[in-house]
């Protein structure tokens, strides 16, 4: 097998604002494995809360890409999922760039690789940043015009009641849009046994990761006073992560590129079912080649929160759609996505 990367940079279609930082644009790295005149893709991409900036993924899978030389053909190397010291991110690309050659191989798409009869699909939740609240209004109406019936409100803002007033404006101008809250670890303990109630009354259905990431403990106390749902994030990154937490918390949020891959979100989902712990399937800003694995998994997750390639300006990969709400995995083989042709306009 013979592996190439490329880089580019994807741009947001607006700056992105949550709690701690604002987001323009961001680099991703594409794994392109090739094997008997077939390749498999996948993607990685920046992210300085994991620490991972261009050079360092460049760095990364290349070393894996040489690694995959030693392997006769790609369903070897599926089987043994060489993840050695790397990144979670670095694992994930390189493990769909793989399903997405052996799934090309034996002409079946990768969720039936993965355990599924049938293609999924899912509503997804759509991001709303920290913006003002007309502005916020403006977008969850278009949202819902669209046919978005999940949204996703960031908060964290240095005035707690300019989040309140956003996710009002959200819930007048989308009155049937299911609403979920995303501080990224903003509040504190006390804060958070203040607002919850509040953002209860405004229909809010759960809530994201409310207490700084590092103290599970004290989010599993949150969770057994809180009159909402609360879903862990960022303190829920690795298998032993959610294992300290399943059914002290309402939900873990799993993404590929933190956990580790498709078969490490599979082992999670396994691990959570029936323990009252539901399974949201996040993901980072990324291309549609890289939210393509995670689609494939739709089926597991309560929560599907799928939307990184819908923040894009242009996304450089079509094939799981995603503008009227909802993301769907195809029957093609593999991934089902490909790239797009430059200067040429795709309706798929």
């Amino acid at each position: 097998m013979k592996a190439t990367l490329r880089t580019v940079r994807l741009a947001l279609a607006e700056p992105l604002r949550i709690s701690r930082s604002t987001m323009a644009a961001r680099d991703a790295v594409w794994l392109t494995v090739e094997h008997e005149d077939l390749t498999g893709h996948g993607e990685a991409v920046t992210s300085v809360y994991y620490g991972l900036d261009t050079a360092e993924l460049e760095r990364q899978l290349y070393e894996a890409g040489l690694d995959l030389g030693r392997f006769g053909d790609p369903e070897n190397a599926l089987r043994e999922r060489p993840a050695g010291d790397r990144p979670p991110a670095v694992t994930a690309a390189v493990e769909a760039a793989l399903l997405d050659l052996c799934g090309k191989r034996s002409g079946v798409p990768v969720h039936r690789l993965l355990g599924a009869r049938s293609a999924p699909s899912a509503r997804t939740a759509r991001t709303i940043g920290i913006v003002p609240a007309e502005r916020a209004a403006a977008q969850a109406r278009s949202l819902a015009e669209s046919g978005f019936t999940v949204i996703k409100a960031k908060a964290g803002a240095p005035d707690p009641e300019d989040d309140l007033d956003r996710i009002r404006a959200i819930a007048s101008a989308a009155p049937r849009a299911r609403l979920l809250l995303d501080p990224n670890g903003a509040w504190t303990s006390a804060q958070a046994l203040q607002l919850l109630p509040r953002y209860a009354e405004l229909g809010v259905e759960a809530v994201e990761q409310p207490l700084a990431p590092g103290d599970p403990e004290a989010l599993a106390r949150l969770a057994e006073r809180s009159p909402l749902p609360l879903i862990a994030d960022e303190d829920a990154v690795t298998y032993e992560d959610v294992r300290r937490l399943v059914g002290r918390v309402h939900g873990v949020n799993v993404k590929l590129a933190k956990c580790g891959g498709p078969y490490a979100a599979l082992r999670i989902a396994e691990l959570v079912e029936g323990s009252g712990t539901d399974l949201m399937l996040g993901c980072l800003t990324a291309s549609t080649l890289g939210l393509a694995p995670a689609v494939h998994l739709a089926d597991r997750a309560r929560w599907a929160d799928l939307d990184g390639h819908l923040l894009l300006a242009d996304d450089p990969w079509t094939g799981i759609g995603g503008t009227d709400g909802v993301v769907r995995a195809s029957d093609l083989p593999g991934l089902g996505v490909r790239e797009r042709q430059v200067g040429r306009e795709d309706a798929a």
